[in-house]
């Protein structure tokens, strides 16, 4: 990576994370190149049958900034991975909730009949309970085993704590989701949150509690089965991360997010959906990247603080 020079006077009038290529202090900011895309993607919608206190993208009842998408829409990304020879595994999808997308099983089956993985982020309440919703998973799991997974959004393996994320009930109505995907035979994943200070040690201990008391075939030790997610504050100080950070830290670029995935989205009112660096900033327009995966080649620059605290620092990831 070719270090750059800036002028002192440039160096001084900047803030934090304002210039895509230069630090506040005039370092050289650091960039991810795209080493091979694995996960696609796609945020299904912003709507949500909750509003956590602390959602990554502000998912609520009433947010539509991102609008469902259709299986239509999905298809020529399909086309273009398999006309590029692109080296994607997994499809996700996220949302929102998933399953207030009418079209969420459809799309789900598209991806598998094409041998991907399928990966989809849900909280596991009503949407998903409804009959067609379960109707359609038993369907796709007889028919794809072993491809589909649902990660489910179990905020904390205590009640009141995951309550005081998602709202009162909630823990309760989740758990019963996950119960009927342990009977239904569904592979299940959990994405936790490390919002009440516990260890790692701490958190994996008490989700292995619950997991082996509810009978849920999940490896509360394993980071892929079980994610903990750190909070993410945008009003936070977070540092800036240069280019010689990875030394410092012993981290390499290939093993951030950024590198190996990108999301797709529509936003309201746009006539066709585009592609986005990272799932985490979907509302951000400087980090949109084209309506094509080709056009989503380049490399991300690291200009947010989501991109220091929860990918590099923090070491997390959204995919399996």
């Amino acid at each position: 990576m070719t270090e750059q020079t800036f002028s002192p006077d440039r160096a001084r009038s900047l803030r934090k994370f304002e210039d895509p290529d230069l630090t506040a202090k005039g370092e050289t900011r650091a960039q991810v190149a795209l080493a091979g895309l694995k996960t696609l993607w796609f945020n299904t919608g912003t709507l949500c049958n909750i509003a956590c206190t602390h959602c990554y993208i502000e998912s609520t009842p009433q947010n539509d900034r991102l609008v469902y998408l259709t299986t239509d829409e999905i298809r020529p990304y399909f086309e273009e991975i398999e006309r590029d020879r692109l080296p994607v595994t997994e499809i996700a999808f996220t949302g929102g909730e998933p399953f207030m997308n009418p079209q969420m099983i459809d799309m789900a089956e598209v991806a598998l009949a094409r041998g991907f993985e399928v990966l989809i982020l849900t909280n596991a309440m009503r949407p998903m309970m409804r009959p067609r919703v379960r109707d359609g998973l038993a369907r796709l799991n007889a028919a794809y085993p072993g491809k589909m997974t649902l990660r489910i959004s179990l905020d904390h393996f205590r009640r009141d704590l995951h309550d005081e994320e998602r709202g009162d009930g909630t823990y309760d109505v989740t758990l019963a989701g996950m119960r009927w995907l342990r009977d239904a035979g569904i592979p299940m994943a959990v994405a936790g949150r490390t919002l009440w200070g516990d260890t790692d040690a701490e958190s994996r201990a008490g989700y292995a509690a619950l997991f082996k008391a509810e009978r849920f075939d999940i490896d509360a030790a394993d980071p892929g089965q079980t994610v903990l997610f750190p909070e993410m504050d945008e009003q936070a100080d977070v540092p800036e991360i240069t280019t010689a950070c990875w030394g410092i830290l012993g981290k390499r670029p290939e093993d951030v997010m950024c590198a190996s995935s990108r999301m797709v989205v529509k936003r309201k009112g746009a006539a066709h959906p585009v592609v986005l660096s990272c799932t985490l900033l979907a509302y951000d327009t400087a980090f949109e990247m084209g309506r094509t995966l080709r056009d989503a080649a380049r490399p991300v620059k690291l200009n947010h603080p989501h991109c220091a605290k929860f990918c590099v620092l923090g070491g997390a990831s959204c995919s399996a």
